[in-house]
């Protein structure tokens, strides 16, 4: 199977009425610069995943559950497209992988696409310079060149996809985790509405960080190798020798508990201001947004490790004082969770004062700028090291790839079936027309709740909780 592009010829293969076609380059890499045009090729060999970027592999307990593909090669800029054969104005989804902003690609299986061209949609996944390559903060080079990537991908779709069967006045920008980060800057960019019509975010972050606080990270990378915070100190190292010494800084951070980590910077072209922020006040409201998160988002870096075991009341009462969590929150969250150990308690809290609070206060001013979505919960438990419903824990149903080792890895070989084919269609129909099933946000609340015997909406889910933080 072939397609012309502006840029040449790609070659892919056909399965079972799935055109895939892999490791496409959108931009070619110069680092610690803005993506560049990519050189014109004749006939380029679209069957093999193309250049990821260099990163570490998660560490310990998590590297079983969450898989890093490495394919070598210095074009990192690349991206994979599923289309259903013959496919003729059809829905596009632009996937943004997590990790982070330190770690991912689009090659993991639990990523595959061939169930939306199944379905009738155009998937696209892509790579972006992620850690010290997507997101150091140097005086005399651009900020966030990771999501400068991610907007000559959303470029390239504009002016590529139709060739491959796609609608570009339909694409829908989805993200998970570090991934859903990026839709939320995305959305709450002034050029959101040139570039996609509909997004969807998953247990993402709202947030970017301010320059200071987003370059700690570069400035501890620069100490560890003895060398300048600048893009020539930079590009002197190996891309190898920067994953090291990150990895070195950074060696036991996590989302939750904190550390040194990688985020988008506020400030530049491409994040021009505090996303949560923007949005609240309207930006993307013309945009249809489903968004949410799992119920135990907490339990993947808290369970497998024993960390959940190691937190004390000291650290607890340390993190309300900086959180400025009231002491009748915590009550709230006690009661609700009687027996539940400290450990427990603070992932709960944590869980909430990330993703599902934000979501929530996101949810209320869209709706009040008459902005049309749709919020989920994942509450599906994983026996897998008794993770329950983690974070990540819902990218098998999603994608309806159940059966790959990277969703087995999580969710166990008997996860079902049902339930994937429930929430895969969802989000089909949310990229197709506008509309998962279920009904719009309201002052009603309504939250599609994912479980083992299904979806079901649920009203003002823990609202005592919820309310607890407002008050």
């Amino acid at each position: 199977m072939t397609v012309s592009l502006s840029s040449g010829v790609v070659r892919g293969t056909s399965i079972g009425g799935v055109n895939r076609y892999l490791g496409i380059p959108y931009a070619s890499t110069r680092r610690f610069e803005l993506p560049q045009p990519v050189e014109p090729w004749g006939e380029l060999d679209a069957t093999t995943f193309g250049p990821t970027v260099p990163q570490a592999p998660y560490e310990g307990v998590t590297g079983t559950l969450l898989s890093t593909v490495e394919v070598p090669g210095d074009e990192w800029l690349n991206l994979n497209v599923w289309a259903p054969a013959a496919a003729q104005g059809a829905p596009v989804i632009l996937w943004i992988h997590g990790g982070s902003f330190a770690h991912g690609s689009n090659a993991p299986s639990v990523y595959d696409g061939a169930a939306f061209a199944r379905d009738g949609v155009v998937f696209v996944s892509i790579n972006y310079r992620v850690a010290a390559e997507g997101f150091s903060v140097l005086a005399d080079a651009p900020l966030n060149l990771g999501i400068a990537d991610q907007f000559a991908a959303l470029e390239w779709v504009q002016r590529e996809i139709a060739a491959f069967g796609g609608d570009p006045s339909r694409v829908t920008v989805m993200g998970e985790s570090a991934g859903g980060n990026a839709v939320a800057v995305l959305l709450a960019h002034p050029r959101a509405s040139s570039l996609f019509s509909r997004a969807i975010i998953q247990s993402g972050p709202l947030t970017a960080h301010a320059v200071k606080s987003a370059g700690r990270i570069t400035k501890l990378t620069a100490k560890k190798l003895g060398i300048a915070a600048t893009r020539e100190a930079f590009t002197r190292q190996s891309p190898q020798s920067l994953v090291e010494a990150t990895s070195a800084v950074t060696a036991g951070s996590t989302p939750i508990t904190g550390g040194p980590g990688f985020a988008p910077a506020v400030g530049g072209e491409f994040v021009p201001a505090e996303p949560q922020a923007a949005l609240r006040g309207g930006a993307g409201a013309g945009i249809p947004l489903l968004i949410g998160s799992t119920t135990d988002e907490y339990r993947l870096w808290f369970v497998p490790t024993g960390l959940v075991d190691k937190v004390t009341r000291v650290q607890l009462l340390a993190a309300q004082a900086l959180f400025r969590i009231r002491s009748s929150t915590i009550r709230v969250y006690r009661a609700n969770r009687p027996g539940a150990s400290i450990g427990h308690l603070f992932g709960a809290l944590a869980t909430d004062l990330l993703l599902r609070i934000p979501l929530n206060r996101l949810a209320d001013a869209r709706l009040a700028r008459g902005a049309q979505t749709h919020v989920y919960e994942f509450a599906w438990r994983s026996p897998v090291l008794d993770l329950g419903a983690a974070h990540a824990m819902e990218l098998g149903f999603v994608f309806d790839t159940l059966t790959q080792p990277d969703a087995i890895a999580l969710g166990g070989p008997d996860a079902p079936q049902s339930l994937a084919d429930e929430m895969h269609a969802a989000w089909v129909a949310f990229a197709t027309a506008g509309d998962p099933g279920w009904e719009v946000w309201s002052s009603a609340r309504p939250v599609r709740v994912f479980d083992a015997d299904g979806g079901r909406t649920v009203n003002a889910p823990r609202d005592d909780e919820r309310a607890a933080w407002m008050s």
